[in-house]
Parts: C-alpha cells; sequence; structure tokens
C-alpha cells in the first residue's frame, strides 16, 4: 500500500495567509506545507487540499483514478475544493466500515474532538491509521493493543499499526495513548502531519520530533506502508540544563510527552505559607500529561537502581487511573520500569547540603564535605547503572555573578561539580537559553 502525502500542513497551511509571525516566515520552499492530505494507491483520497490535482502532479501522481473521497475534518474546517470529475466527498459513521472495490477496507475511528478518524486495511493486510487535526483516538478499535501480530488480510487482525499519521506536535498525548494501547510500537512509521507554526521549520521541528519518536516527511512524499523508517532513539539518559525561567522544565516536560506512564520526580516538596512556590507547583502540574504520575522525594538512587518497583517510597500524586503505583499501563514494560523525569537536580542538591551541615563552615570543614561527595559520588553511580530512561533537569548557575556569601558560592561550585558528573553519565546533555535548546551532547 502506497501513500502518498498531497499535503502536511495545517488546515490552514504553512505559512498561515497573513501571518507575521516567525514560524511562517520562515516557511518558505521546502518547509512551506498546503493542509494535510492523503492520497492511498491513487484510489482513496482523504481529505482535500487547495489545488488536489495540481499538488497530484507534483507528487508524480493523478486523481483520474480516485474512487472514493473521505473527510476527517468538521463542517466548520476548511474550506473544500472537489476537483470535476473527483466522486462527492463524504464520511464513514464512527465504527463503520467501508470496503472498496480494489481490497482496501476503510474503518471510521471515533477521536475527542469533532471530526473523523480512519484505519485503512490494505489488500495485503498493511494497516495505517489517520488522524484529524488536534485529535486523539476516543478510544482504540477492537483488536488493537493485542499480541496478535500486525494484522491479517484486509487490516482486521489488530496489533500494532504500520503507520501512524497524527498530530503529534499538538497532541503528544494522542501518540503517548496509541502507546499505551499497543497500537504503536517500535516498528510503528510515526509521521506528523497537520503542523502548524508553533514550532519553528527546519532542524528544530525534527529535533522535537524525534524525541517523540516520529519524523515529518516533504509535501508531495510517497510513503509504502509497512516499509521500516528508523528514527532515532530517545537517548535513555538525558541532562537538561538553563537559568532561571528558561524553559529548561519544559523542554523536560516535552521529551516524555509522548510517552505513557512517566513518573514525575519532584524534588522541591511543598513549602507552607510560600504562594510563590505555590503557584509554580500548580502551574507545572497543569502542564504535565493526565497520564503521568508523580513522586516527591529527593531519594533518588532507589528510584534509578529499581527496575521492579514503582514510586520508592516517594508520595504518588495521582496514580493512572486503575492502576496501582509502580504498575504500568500497557506499554510492554515491566511494572515500575516507567522513564523518570528529575526536576531538579539544584532542590536535591540543596536537600543533601541541608542534610549534611554544608552551610555551616565548621560542620563543612569537620565531615560535611566528605558526606556531600558520599551523596553525590552514589547519585552518579546509580545514574550511570540505571536501565531507566532518564531526564533530569537541573540549574546552569556557573555564569552569572559570584555569590556575595561563602555558602552562596559554596552551592555554585557544588552545583557545578553536580552538573558535570552527572551530565558525563548522560547520552545527551542539552542547554536552554531563552527557550532554545542547545544539544551540547548526543
Amino acid at each position: 500500500m502506497e501513500l502518498t502525502l498531497l499535503g502536511t500542513g495545517a488546515p490552514r497551511g504553512l505559512p498561515r495567509p497573513g501571518c507575521p509571525c516567525a514560524v511562517c516566515a520562515r516557511a518558505v520552499g521546502g518547509e512551506a506545507r498546503a493542509a494535510t492530505a492523503l492520497l492511498v494507491d491513487g484510489a482513496l483520497l482523504i481529505d482535500l487540499t487547495p489545488g488536489p490535482a495540481f499538488a497530484a502532479a507534483r507528487a508524480g501522481q493523478s486523481l483520474t483514478a480516485v474512487r472514493q473521497v473521505l473527510l476527517s475534518h468538521p463542517h466548520d474546517g476548511p474550506a473544500l475544493e472537489v476537483p470535476a470529475g473527483l466522486p462527492q466527498p463524504g464520511r464513514v459513521a464512527d465504527g463503520r466500515e467501508l470496503a472498496l472495490l480494489d481490497g482496501h477496507r476503510v474503518r471510521a475511528v471515533a477521536v475527542d474532538v469533532p471530526g473523523t478518524g480512519y484505519e485503512i486495511g490494505g489488500p495485503d493486510g498493511e494497516r495505517l491509521l489517520y488522524l484529524p487535526p488536534g485529535a486523539a483516538p476516543a478510544g482504540l478499535g477492537e483488536g488493537n493493543g493485542t499480541t496478535a501480530g500486525r494484522g491479517d488480510a484486509h487490516g482486521a487482525g489488530g496489533g500494532p499499526y504500520d503507520l501512524v499519521l497524527l498530530d503529534v506536535l499538538a497532541r503528544p498525548d494522542a501518540l503517548a495513548r496509541l502507546r499505551a494501547g499497543g497500537a504503536v510500537d517500535a516498528a510503528t512509521d510515526v509521521v506528523a502531519v497537520h503542523i502548524d507554526h508553533e514550532v519553528p521549520p527546519g532542524p528544530e521541528l525534527h529535533r522535537r520530533l524525534a524525541a517523540a519518536g516520529a519524523r515529518a516527511v516533504p509535501d508531495g512524499s510517497s510513503l509504502v506502508v509497512g516499509e521500516y523508517h528508523a528514527v532515532p532513539d530517545l537517548p535513555r539518559r538525558t541532562l537538561v540544563l538553563g537559568g532561571a525561567r528558561s524553559g529548561k522544565s519544559a523542554e523536560a516536560e516535552r521529551r516524555l510527552a509522548a510517552f505513557p506512564d512517566v513518573l514525575y520526580v519532584a524534588t522541591g516538596g511543598t513549602r507552607e505559607d510560600d504562594t510563590e512556590w505555590a503557584q509554580r507547583v500548580t502551574l507545572h502540574r497543569e502542564r504535565r500529561p493526565g497520564s503521568w504520575r508523580t513522586a516527591e522525594t529527593c531519594d533518588l538512587v532507589p528510584l534509578l537502581l529499581d527496575d521492579d518497583a514503582g514510586a520508592g517510597g516517594g508520595t504518588d500524586l495521582g496514580a493512572v487511573p486503575g492502576t496501582a503505583p509502580g504498575t504500568g499501563t500497557g506499554t510492554g514494560r515491566k511494572p515500575g520500569a516507567a522513564p523518570l523525569l528529575i526536576d531538579c537536580l539544584a532542590l536535591w542538591l540543596t536537600h543533601a547540603m541541608d542534610e549534611v551541615g554544608a552551610w555551616d563552615d565548621a560542620t563543612w570543614e569537620a565531615g560535611g564535605r566528605q558526606a556531600l561527595r558520599e551523596r553525590t559520588d552514589a547519585l552518579v553511580a546509580a545514574v550511570r547503572a540505571t536501565r531507566r530512561t532518564v531526564v533530569a533537569v537541573s540549574n546552569e548557575v556557573g555564569s552569572g555573578v559570584v555569590p556575595a556569601t561563602a555558602s552562596g558560592r559554596r552551592f555554585r561550585d557544588e552545583l557545578g561539580r553536580l552538573n558535570a558528573a552527572f551530565g558525563a553519565e548522560c547520552e545527551q546533555l542539552l542547554l536552554v537559553v531563552a527557550g532554545q535548546a542547545l544539544a551540547l551532547r548526543g
């Protein structure tokens, strides 16, 4: 089954008409994208893009053999342009199946926004899933998420899809939901469509998609469903550095947003009578996907070394509905082996320095320094030995003014040492400046 993408952009296209933003200004040439439309084996057209006949011709295709046109957008979606000679567009009711004479089968998939998703099965058993803009599946179809293989003839056998096309950037949680249900696995080709002007085109777009296990292709690309395309794996250990309000936490969260059953490790805890801190905590909680769990703890070593247990003794705030703390959500991982997002190492260090009395000069010299070294060495050794996916956040404080107090300088120096040692054990090291992630390694 061959799929040609006549367009890969949002309903209004990229650049958006009349939009003065920097992303739209840069979306020129190969980075420009028309509204997403799919041509399947030259016979099935899903959604319409401006000038579909011309778009098909540019891709080396023709619409003369199209026998069915289906729409995924709601009625208030983009204006429809139906070239002469094409069948009138229609929709398939949720859960209903349409059999085409050429051997394709199309089943409508319910989504959580107005619109319709489509599961398409080819004559040889290939299966793809297409979701409309801003949509996630409202429920996986019967047979999806099983271990019965990659489907039988006409795509009716369930199991992971061969190809999934969805709005990865706007709805990474949709991809997480598909992974949790077993509809997407490591062999599934995940292609981002409905690309809008929230992410700069070029390297930044591809970097963000690669972190989600997805990719983007230009308009006019033809894909063979079932043909494997390697996407860079998410590095198993990543350290994200940045200054205050640099966007480092948001960058770390984006790296795991498309994966279910993430354990968010908050090292800051709660602070009574500190309304500003409470507002920060609330903002972070609201930004995180609802399927993530939270552990408030500074006891990081057991979490890093334990592949079988869950929150490691921390406080679980908001476990996945229907699962016990430490259990998976159908991802095929061992229970408790969820990726860890640690935010942040600076607060962990503050807690460690509090416990060893590092702020007092006499205590520091009498054994506090050695006690802190032992704790940081144990943490670094645990990062080296861990088999879990880890994304950690830390503050980069070495570029500011010299602290006025000895304790401030001590904290700056120790955090610099911790960042260097922790980062040395990570496959990827990022520095976030003004919301932009710069790869220092990986």
